[in-house]
C-alpha cells in the first residue's frame, strides 16, 4: 500500500511540475509574423499592461484547471488504497441500519470529502479572479454557488449510483446498456428544465429590458426564420466583468440569453452580430445535434467504462478492500474511470464544439453583412476576460471549446474584406 500512495504521489507531482514547465517556460501563446499588425495581433487592441495581465491570468487558471483534474483521480485512489472508502461504506451502512439510506449517506459522506478538498483550489481560482479584475462576486455569493453546485450534483451523483450499481448486480452483462437508455431521458429532461429551474436559482433572468434593442434582435431572427417572442437578459453584472451570451434548453424552453455585462460594454450593431451567432446555432441545429453527438459518444463510454471497471475489479479487489463487484465502496473506482474517460475525450468533443462555433461565426457575418463588428466584437471580449488569443497547444486541445479569439478575428477580418469588395463591385 505504501509503495502504490508513493507512486501515486510522485505522479502527480511529476505531472504537476510538466503542466507548470509547459504553461510557463515553453508553451507558445506569441503572435504568428503572419499576424502582426493586423485587427487580430492583440497588441492593436490590448495595451503592454493588459496583455502582461492577460498572460499572467490565463497561466495561472490553466494550470490551476490542470491539476485539479488528476487532483480527484489521486484523492479517489487514495480512498481505495487505503481502505478508507471501505470503512465509509460499512460505517454508513451500520450508522443508517437500511441499504438504501446507507448508499446515500455514503455518497454524501464521499460527495463532502471531495468537495472539501477541492475547495481550496476552488477559492484561490475565486481569489485570482477577484485579483484580475474578472470577478465582481461577494464571497457570501461565491460559497451560495458552492453550496448550490453540492446540492444539486450531489441527488444526481445518488441517483446514478443506486441505478448503476443495482444494475451491475442484477444486469451483469449489459448493465452498462441498460444505464445508458435510462440516461437519455434523464440528461432530456434536465436539459428541457435547466432554464426554468436550474438557472434561476444561480442567477436572475427576465426579459430583454431595452426594448428597442429587443425590436432589432427580434427582427434579425425573423429574417433568419427563427420563432422567437422574447431574449432573456441575467444579472450577472454582479458576479463577473467578462460578457457572454448563449443559447440553452430544448422545446418550449429554449432560451437566447444576453449578459447583462454584454449589453453594457458592446454597441448594438455588435450585440446583433452575437445574437446573430446564437441564432446560426439554433438555425443549423447544433443543440440537437450536440445531443445526439453526447449520446453516441456515451454510449461508446458506457462499454469502455464497463470493460476497464470489471478489469481494474478483479485485478485490484484485494488492494481496494472491495467485496463484490456491485460494492458500494467501488464508486471511487467507478468516478474515476468516467472523468479519465471524459478527459480523453475532452480533445474531440472540443474539436466539435470549435467547428460548431466557427459555423455559427460564418453564419452571422452573413446575416447580418458586418464581419468589422465581429472583429470590435471579438476583441472586446478578449479585453473583458483576459483571454490568451493564441493559447498554447495543450491548453487550446483540453480546454477550448471555442476557437481561440486570434483565429476568430482573422476570420472575421477575411469576412470584412469581402464584403468591402464586394460593395466596391
Amino acid at each position: 500500500m505504501r509503495n502504490w500512495i508513493a507512486l501515486a504521489t510522485v505522479a502527480y507531482v511529476l505531472y504537476g511540475l510538466f503542466i507548470y514547465f509547459y504553461l510557463f517556460l515553453t508553451g507558445d501563446s506569441s503572435v504568428p509574423e503572419n499576424v502582426k499588425g493586423t485587427s487580430a495581433d492583440p497588441h492593436t487592441f490590448m495595451t503592454s499592461h493588459e496583455l502582461e495581465v492577460s498572460e499572467d491570468f490565463s497561466r495561472i487558471r490553466n494550470f490551476l484547471y490542470f491539476i485539479t483534474i488528476p487532483l480527484d483521480w489521486y484523492v479517489f485512489f487514495l480512498l481505495l488504497i487505503t481502505g478508507l472508502s471501505r470503512k465509509m461504506a460499512d460505517w454508513s451502512f451500520v450508522a443508517a441500519r437500511f441499504q438504501f439510506l446507507g448508499q446515500l449517506v455514503y455518497v454524501f459522506l464521499l460527495s463532502l470529502l471531495t468537495m472539501l478538498i477541492s475547495l481550496p483550489i476552488k477559492w484561490i481560482g475565486y481569489q485570482l479572479s477577484l485579483h484580475y479584475g474578472i470577478s465582481a462576486q461577494s464571497t457570501a455569493s461565491w460559497l451560495k454557488d458552492q453550496t448550490l453546485d453540492f446540492w444539486i450534483q450531489y441527488p444526481l451523483l445518488v441517483l446514478c449510483t443506486v441505478v448503476f450499481f443495482w444494475l451491475i448486480q442484477k444486469k451483469r452483462k449489459l448493465w452498462w446498456l441498460y444505464a445508458w437508455c435510462l440516461t437519455v431521458p434523464v440528461t432530456l429532461f434536465l436539459f428541457f428544465i435547466q432554464p426554468v429551474v436550474i438557472d434561476p436559482l444561480y442567477n436572475e433572468f427576465y426579459p430583454l429590458k431595452d426594448q428597442a434593442l429587443e425590436t432589432k434582435i427580434l427582427t434579425l431572427a425573423e429574417k433568419a426564420h427563427i420563432p422567437a417572442d422574447h431574449v432573456y437578459e441575467v444579472n450577472m453584472s454582479k458576479k463577473t466583468n467578462t460578457m457572454n451570451a448563449y443559447v440553452t434548453g430544448i422545446g418550449e424552453n429554449k432560451r437566447i440569453v444576453l449578459w447583462d455585462t454584454t449589453l453594457q460594454k458592446l454597441k448594438d450593431r455588435e450585440i446583433l452580430f452575437i445574437m446573430a451567432h446564437e441564432m446560426g446555432h439554433y438555425v443549423m441545429k447544433h443543440v440537437y445535434i450536440g445531443l445526439a453527438g453526447y449520446f453516441m459518444l456515451s454510449l461508446v463510454g458506457f462499454f469502455a467504462i464497463d470493460r476497464i471497471y470489471f478489469y481494474l475489479y478483479k485485478r485490484g479487489q484485494t488492494s481496494f478492500h472491495l467485496k463484490v463487484s456491485h460494492d458500494i465502496a467501488a464508486l471511487p473506482l467507478l468516478l474515476v474511470i468516467v472523468s479519465m474517460l471524459s478527459f480523453v475525450a475532452s480533445p474531440f468533443t472540443n474539436a466539435v464544439s470549435r467547428y460548431q462555433e466557427q459555423a455559427a461565426d460564418q453564419y452571422a457575418v452573413n446575416l447580418t453583412k458586418d464581419g468589422e463588428a465581429g472583429v470590435t466584437s471579438f476583441q472586446k471580449l478578449a479585453k473583458s476576460g483576459l483571454t490568451q488569443v493564441n493559447p498554447p497547444l495543450l491548453v487550446k486541445i483540453f480546454r477550448y471549446d471555442h476557437p481561440p479569439m486570434m483565429e476568430r478575428i482573422v476570420d472575421m477580418e477575411k469576412a470584412a474584406k469581402k464584403e468591402e469588395e464586394s460593395q466596391r463591385q
